[in-house]
């Protein structure tokens, strides 16, 4: 592995897999979801191994410390090579219940209405007729 000393913010969370494109890490440092030993950072702001690094996503907060350093992304089964995900269980517990509680994300009042909808609209106009 390429090891290095240091590296830039965007850089590490791409090469770590938590944002699918450096630009995506990038954004996320502009709009202060990134934090590195409790301070917001910028994207071109330096890690190096043994700080922690918090990412705000959806309903959690992610915390993992930097265990190495790398020039390249690596795969998924590599990234515990270079990231220790020290997230507590309570925020785990947030996306749990975040999944179970937002199970029908589609919003009705915009699009056309599927399927089993239109089945029930085409019902209730029936009925509404007949009377």
């Amino acid at each position: 592995m390429n090891q290095v000393d240091e590296m830039r913010m965007d850089k590490w969370l791409f090469a770590v897999r938590l944002f699918k494109t450096r630009g995506q890490a990038a954004d996320a440092c502009r709009g202060g979801r990134i934090k590195l030993n409790d301070t917001a950072v910028k994207a071109a702001k330096t890690v190096r191994v043994g700080d922690t690094v918090s990412v705000r996503q959806s309903p959690m907060v992610r915390s993992l410390k930097v265990i190495g350093l790398t020039k390249r992304r690596v795969g998924a089964k590599l990234v515990e090579n270079f990231a220790e995900d020290i997230t507590p269980k309570s925020e785990w517990e947030k996306l749990r219940k975040a999944k179970r509680e937002g199970s029908d994300t589609r919003n009705k009042a915009q699009g056309r209405p599927s399927k089993r909808e239109r089945r029930l609209i085409d019902q209730f106009m029936e009925l509404g007729g007949n009377r």
